[in-house]
């Protein structure tokens, strides 16, 4: 027992010492201890420069707007609708099938002005060509939530798109304007956005499919929509 005191006694003066070395660093202002702890899916972050973000839902990716105040715009033909030419909120119609996007509509005051579109992701450019049914048509390589897909924006001045098939388009970037309403540019549609997204890295702009198991190939822009707030 009388040798174990002189251990007991050095032990006891080592803790003493390290607690106070960890007191010393604790108390020194050059020395900051952050406990991280994860935000709640849903919570807002405050962003450097006074930028907030609200941050995507779990297991989504947030994407820029296509045009601006996009979600007030989704009056007409929302993604997955069945359309004939006697069922449509459109008239006339001239499509049959299951709206493979969404369609941004425009008012009455920018009829014969310039609607910008800007890329919802970052990616290439993989197609840009008249196409029947658009008139310009551009066709994105995005990646979505880990997800390759392609982006289709219907209705565009193809004059106004100054990228070239395989350069890039950085998130937010403007890809050119819309056409104007029942001309070539639109190829006789009213003058709108028509946003798709398709699965996987082939060049699919089609606007309708046949199937619902056909639909199955293409995403909702809405459910992967989260704008940005600034403030």
């Amino acid at each position: 027992m009388k040798k174990l005191m002189p251990v007991a006694i050095v032990a006891v003066v080592v803790l003493a010492v390290a607690a106070d070395v960890f007191l010393y660093f604790l108390n020194d202002k050059n020395l900051k201890i952050i406990f991280a702890k994860a935000a709640p899916a849903n919570t807002v972050v405050q962003a450097p420069l006074g930028k907030t973000i609200a941050p995507a839902p779990p297991g989504k990716l947030m994407i820029s707007e296509p045009i601006a105040n996009a979600i007030g715009r989704v009056t007409k033909k929302p993604f997955g609708i069945y359309i004939t030419p006697n069922f449509s909120p459109v008239s006339p119609e001239r499509f049959t099938g299951y709206h493979t996007g969404v369609d941004f509509e425009t008012t009455p005051a920018e009829a014969n002005i310039d609607v910008p579109i800007y890329a919802i992701c970052p990616g290439k450019l993989l197609l840009k060509e008249w196409a029947s049914g658009y008139g310009g048509v551009v066709n994105e390589s995005c990646t979505l939530n880990g997800q390759a897909v392609t982006v289709t924006y219907g209705h565009l001045r193809l004059t106004s798109i100054a990228k070239k098939v395989g350069q890039t388009f950085a998130q937010g970037e403007q890809i050119g304007v819309l056409g104007k309403g029942y001309g070539t540019e639109t190829d006789g549609e009213r003058k709108h956005l028509h946003l798709g997204i398709h699965k996987g890295t082939a060049a699919i702009i089609s606007g309708y499919v046949a199937s619902e198991s056909a639909l199955k190939q293409w995403i909702n822009a809405l459910d992967y929509f989260k704008p940005v707030k600034n403030g």
